[in-house]
């Protein structure tokens, strides 16, 4: 079993633009509103994916909250929420149909009460001593004001394998939990070592860093670009060389993509696949979720592996 947890989902907005014009009125073509974020994003898909698994978000207050509620309990994801005061936060991502290109518009997460970071961590306990979990995924920043070390609270209260989708200080706070695979995407890796990667050996160089400092595994995903993997030995090797290529789809909504090779991941790996053929799931994830409006919306049976 799965366990995924997070504080910063999102009610998405997602608009679909024949030309996003800057400076201008811009009428969109379509409209659509989800449950996103990246716990959201990931419990979302590993359910569409048939696995077992259990997700524990903080959740906002007024209707973006409410909405955030029942279009995961449509979806039958299985949510346990963790009330906030604070209004939930809305992201819009801009569609641009002419070039093609994405626009996000991210609203930060408002600070967390200590005693609703509290409540998540007592959750989060109940939760870890009432299932055997294989594998726990904690991702998404931290609200503004909470603790970097907050996910290493967490991880005082499982034996389970820690998947981190995390970055920056949120990410060197966990060292002392040794986790089993961290999955940064380029940037955000470049983030959490302060600077420029520019070159594969620039990568290379920065997950060794990441090794040096505890994790077992390190994945690096990169946009539709190949995916780079390694484990504290040796760079894990492809047939074609040292990463893993995406294939090339038609890109409709390319957020949550990397939520999704996320979730991919970890169901391979629930499974007791080895780990370039989990790499390989979580690609295919991933390039179905850019091939649809909706993120995380999933279907197994269609994956490309």
């Amino acid at each position: 079993m799965i366990l995924v947890a997070g504080l910063t989902p999102a009610w998405q907005q997602i608009a679909v633009l024949d030309r996003l014009r800057i400076g201008e009125v811009n009428r969109a073509r379509e409209v659509h509103w989800c449950a996103s974020g990246k716990v959201l994003n990931v419990g979302l898909a590993l359910t569409q994916l048939g696995a077992d698994v259990r997700t524990l978000s903080l959740v906002g207050s007024g209707s973006a909250g409410e909405a955030t509620r029942r279009d995961m309990a449509d979806l039958g994801v299985d949510v346990r929420w963790i009330e906030s005061n604070a209004p939930q936060r809305v992201c819009t991502t801009l569609l641009d149909r002419e070039s093609g290109q994405t626009t996000e518009i991210v609203e930060n997460s408002a600070a967390a009460t200590s005693a609703e970071l509290a409540a998540f961590e007592a959750a989060f306990a109940e939760e870890a001593a009432s299932q055997a979990f294989d594998f726990v995924v904690l991702t998404g920043s931290l609200p503004i004001g909470t603790p970097p070390e907050f996910y290493s609270r967490l991880l005082d209260h499982t034996r389970a394998k820690a998947i981190l989708d995390v970055r920056g200080p949120e990410l060197l706070a966990n060292w002392r939990h040794a986790p089993f695979l961290v999955k940064p995407n380029r940037e955000e890796l470049a983030h959490t070592v302060q600077r420029s990667l520019l070159t594969d050996d620039d990568v290379w160089q920065a997950m060794r860093e990441i090794h040096e400092v505890g994790a077992e595994w390190v994945v690096v995903t990169n946009g539709p670009q190949r995916v780079f993997a390694s484990n504290e030995v040796q760079r894990l090797q492809n047939s074609d060389g040292f990463w893993f290529d995406a294939p090339k789809v038609e890109v409709v909504n390319p957020i949550g993509c990397g939520d999704c090779f996320t979730a991919g991941l970890a169901w391979a790996l629930q499974r007791g696949e080895e780990m370039p053929s989990a790499i390989r799931t979580g690609i295919a994830a991933a390039a179905q979720n850019a091939e649809q409006l909706l993120p995380a919306r999933l279907d197994a049976r269609l994956l490309r592996t």
